[in-house]
Formats: C-alpha cells, structure tokens, sequence
C-alpha cells in the first residue's frame, strides 16, 4: 500500500504533465505498475536496512521524478533544446518520457547493493522501459530505441561516476543530488545510533531544511538550498556540486545554498 507521501509526489508529478500525452501516460503507467511498486520498495528495503543508507526507494525515486520533470520544463520554457530535439531524432515530449523513466527507476539497482548499483538498476531497469514503452508508443519501434537509450543513459550517469553527454541525462543527475532534505535521512538516523563511516552524510542531510528549484535570473534554473547547520555544506559541496559538475546541463544553473535567515551563498 503506497504511503500518503508517495500519492502526493505522484499527484505533483502527474499536475505538471499535459494530461493525455504521451509522458503523461507514461508517467501514469509508472506509477500503476505494481512491480515496479514492489522493486522500488525492495531496493529501499536493503538500502536502509541492511546497508543503512538513506532512502533509495519509492518516495526517493518519485521526488527525483518531480524535480525531473520540473526542471525539464524550466529548461525548456528557457529554450534549451534537449539532445534528442537537438539531435532531431524526437521531440521534447520524447525527452521528458525518457527523464521520466530514468528518474523513477535509477535506484532499482539498491535491492543488489550499494556498489555498482547505477549498472544493476541499468539491468533491471531495462525490461520494464521496454514493456512501457511498448503500451505507450506501440506502433514506434524507432521512438521506443531512442528513449530507452536516452533513458539508460539517464541511469548509469546519476552517480556522476561515468560521463554521461546528453541533456536528458545531465537532468538526471542534478535531479537526483537535489533530493537532500531531512526527511530523507530519518529513518537511518532513528534505526542506527551505533557510530559508523558514511554518518556524515546522514547528519549533513538532516540539516538540509528546503530545496527549492525555480525560475533563474540569468539562468534557466536556480537551485537554493536553504539549512539549519553548516554541516549541511557537506551535502552541497561533496554530493550535490560533484552531480552539477558533471552534468550538460551545468551552464543552465544558478546554485545557491546557506543557513536559515542568512544570506544565500552563490557557488554558480
């Protein structure tokens, strides 16, 4: 049973989309599958309780989906094309179908482990985009190659530990580092009170207040992290900053972050 949480995200999701299109379907679809239901919450099963990691699971990939898909929006409200448009192998209906699917099913690969996870969720992953794509492009065979690539792509990017060249996959990335509030890390908190490596970034995201990803003045997209405690930077600095660095689409952002009623300091 899907938690009150996850119904929200999904409605938010599902609000930005053009009701009836094709990412709209998909993005339905998704949400509707129950296997993909039981994956996600498996993967987060293992991450928080036998690895004791933060969340990776259903709630962690719809909040990924919502920033995706609000971000592609920003990106192209600001008129930046995306590859596949780009490229003229589609259009930004096409693209966003592919961010959709790569943000709610980057994280699959937990249920196997930590390490390497991007290429499991890759493998995992990719059987479930086929049978999607299939309800929602059935006479496509073309549409269905480009985004499942796009999408994998999307996938095996989001740790910015391979370089990833599309657009699509550079939202994917920033997307996905921008899901750092608290209420991400509280149940590891609550379930681990043994000290252990990696607590930095359990205590660090506990201190993230709000993220908030808007209209930029220069750039199509300002992100600003606002937080209780300077440990919060670490989120900045180590996890969210490496995933920009690394994306296409870091030319597009603004990036600000500070503490609660204090001045926003700019790193982009």
């Amino acid at each position: 049973m899907k938690s009150p949480k996850e119904l929200s995200i999904e409605k938010k999701i599902l609000e930005q989309l053009t009701p009836g299109s094709p990412s709209w379907k998909l993005a339905e679809s998704l949400v509707n599958d129950p296997e993909i239901q039981y994956m996600q919450e498996y993967a987060n099963t293992v991450s928080i309780l036998r690895l004791g990691y933060n969340d990776h699971g259903p709630v962690h990939m719809r909040t990924v989906t919502r920033n995706a898909v609000l971000m592609m929006r920003l990106l192209h409200e600001g008129g930046i094309q995306t590859s596949i448009e780009a490229e003229k192998t589609g259009n930004h209906e096409e693209s966003l179908c592919a961010v959709i699917l790569a943000a709610f099913l980057h994280d699959l690969g937990m249920a196997m482990g930590r390490v390497d996870h991007e290429l499991n969720s890759v493998s995992l992953a990719k059987p479930l985009i086929d049978r999607v794509l299939k309800e929602v492009f059935p006479e496509n065979m073309e549409k269905r190659v480009v985004i499942s690539s796009v999408a994998l792509e999307g996938i095996f990017g989001h740790m910015a530990t391979h370089r990833i060249n599309s657009v699509e996959a550079g939202v994917i990335l920033i997307a996905d580092g921008c899901d750092m509030e608290k209420g991400r890390a509280r149940i590891p908190l609550v379930l681990n009170s043994e000290p252990r490596a990696g607590d930095i970034h359990k205590y660090s995201a506990s201190s993230i207040e709000k993220v908030r990803i808007e209209k930029g003045e220069s750039n199509p997209i300002r992100i600003s992290v606002e937080m209780s405690s300077e440990v919060g930077f670490f989120q900045i600095e180590e996890v969210l900053l490496p995933k920009v660095n690394m994306s296409p689409v870091k030319k597009h952002i603004e990036l600000f972050a500070g503490l609660s009623g204090q001045e926003m300091k700019k790193y982009l």
